[in-house]
């Protein structure tokens, strides 16, 4: 190392929020929190299976249940770290194959498995709405 290298400044703290991020690093970020979301209401998921699966009554109560708009909320949050968890994986896996690794194919299919997982989750939420 050279003597202007050890005396140059370097900052104590980094300011995260005045960074900007790319859209494959949004991604990418996305895709590790919508894993985390999916697995921490992994319990609540097979709960609601298993109450769906128990009886006609259980299953009436959690029809009704589920009804609401503020259940209905979360869950469609739910569908949507579902879907851009799925589409974010495909193109992971289509960059371990070295299809769309370079830059310009990168930011290209960022924006696909942007736009499609909040295609997904538009179409399939007004249907289950």
């Amino acid at each position: 190392m050279c003597a202007a290298d050890m005396t140059k400044k370097r900052p104590k703290h980094l300011a995260l929020h005045q960074i900007k991020l790319p859209l494959p690093g949004i991604v990418s970020i996305l895709h590790r929190l919508s894993g985390v979301l999916l697995f921490i209401a992994l319990p609540l998921l097979l709960l609601i299976f298993q109450y769906s699966l128990n009886s006609i009554e259980t299953h009436t109560r959690l029809v009704e249940m589920l009804d609401g708009a503020l259940v209905k909320l979360p869950l469609l949050g739910l569908l949507w770290a579902f879907l851009h968890h799925f589409c974010a994986g495909i193109r992971y896996l289509l960059i371990d194959l070295h299809i769309g690794s370079d830059l310009a194919g990168a930011r290209t299919s960022s924006k696909w498995v942007m736009a499609v997982s909040l295609l997904l989750t538009v179409l399939l939420g007004a249907k289950l709405w």
